[in-house]
C-alpha cells in the first residue's frame, strides 16, 4: 500500500506546527486513512527540544476537539527532507529557512500550508505566541481550513499512485 508523509514545520514545534499535526491527524483518523497517510511536525529552531505544545495551543485547540499533549517539540532533520512527500511551512521565514537546510532536489516539496485552504486567504499562518486568544483561535481557523484542503490533495495524490502502480 502507498503511503504519503507530511511534515508541518515552524519556528520552535510548540504552537503552529504541532497544532497542525494535530488538526490533520485527527482528520486523517476520522477517514480511517492512518496506515496511508503519515503526519509528523518539527521546527526550524531546537528553541523547546522534547517539550509539549504550548499549553494556549493545547487548550484552543482541545476546546475543537483535538489532543495535541502527546506531541513532542523537535527540530527539523536533515533526515525529513528525504522522508517526507510534503514539508509544510507556517510563514515567509520557516520558507526561506527550510529551503536553506535542504538539498534542493527537495525544494519543490516544501510548500505553505495556507496554500491548501479553501476559505481564508492567507499568506501565512501567523505565529500566536505573543499574542492573546484571538491569535490560537486564528491559527486553528486557518489550520483547519488548510487540512481540508490537504486531505483532498493527498487523497488525490494516493489515488493517483495507486492508479499508476496496481498491486501483484
Amino acid at each position: 500500500m502507498k503511503t504519503f508523509s507530511v511534515l508541518f514545520v515552524c519556528m520552535g514545534n510548540i504552537c503552529r506546527s504541532p497544532t497542525a499535526h494535530g488538526v490533520f491527524l485527527h482528520k486523517v483518523a476520522a477517514l480511517g486513512l492512518g496506515q496511508q497517510i503519515q503526519v509528523d511536525s518539527a521546527g526550524t529552531h531546537n528553541y523547546h527540544p522534547n517539550s509539549p505544545p504550548d499549553t494556549r495551543s493545547q487548550a484552543h485547540a482541545s476546546r475543537r476537539g483535538y489532543d495535541l499533549s502527546h506531541l513532542r517539540a523537535r527540530q527539523i532533520l536533515d533526515a525529513d527532507f528525504e522522508a517526507h512527500d510534503l514539508i509544510l511551512v507556517m510563514d515567509w521565514d520557516n520558507l526561506a529557512l527550510a529551503q536553506s537546510e535542504s538539498p534542493s532536489r527537495h525544494h519543490a516539496k516544501i510548500r505553505r500550508l495556507t496554500e491548501f485552504c479553501e476559505r481564508h486567504d492567507s499568506p501565512v499562518v501567523p505565529d500566536p505566541y505573543y499574542g492573546g486568544d484571538r491569535g490560537f483561535e486564528d491559527v486553528l481557523d486557518l489550520v483547519e481550513d488548510a487540512c481540508d484542503g490537504l486531505l483532498k490533495y493527498v487523497q488525490r495524490q494516493l489515488a493517483t499512485s495507486a492508479r499508476r502502480s496496481p498491486g501483484f
